[in-house]
């Protein structure tokens, strides 16, 4: 796929597009994480301790482009950045809390099949 043919898709596919960008591993964790209240960098990065700083970065940006997240600088040395969530952010907290009772209360069903479908791989291998 070119980029040419990439930006109309992501237009024409508006679940596919939000989708891909808060499905990622951190930004669900990120949000649950703000949803505590506002944050400083490092405060993010202790809440979620197995985030590089880049990772953190570069998805908090993310995060912003869309409007889940806002951020604020203050002009102090050293600087001092904050997150929040937006009322934006605030109002997928209800789908995304759902969502995690959903895996948290399927998540040995998942697990189960996971080992039956290696069984079977592995058997007919």
């Amino acid at each position: 796929m070119t980029a040419e043919t990439a930006a109309p898709c992501l237009e024409q596919c508006p679940i596919r597009n939000v989708l891909d960008r808060i499905g990622g591993q951190w930004s669900l964790l990120i949000i649950e994480a703000l949803a505590g209240g506002t944050l400083r960098f490092n405060e993010l990065r202790r809440e979620i301790d197995d985030i590089s700083r880049q990772m953190l970065s570069r998805n908090l940006k993310l995060l912003e482009q869309d409007g889940f997240v806002a951020r604020k600088l203050y002009p102090e040395v050293p600087p001092r950045v904050e997150y929040t969530l937006t009322p934006l952010g605030h109002s997928f907290l209800v789908p995304m809390g759902e969502l995690i009772h959903w895996a948290d209360e399927h998540h040995h069903v998942i697990l189960a099949s996971r080992l039956d479908y290696q069984q079977r791989s592995e058997s007919n291998a």
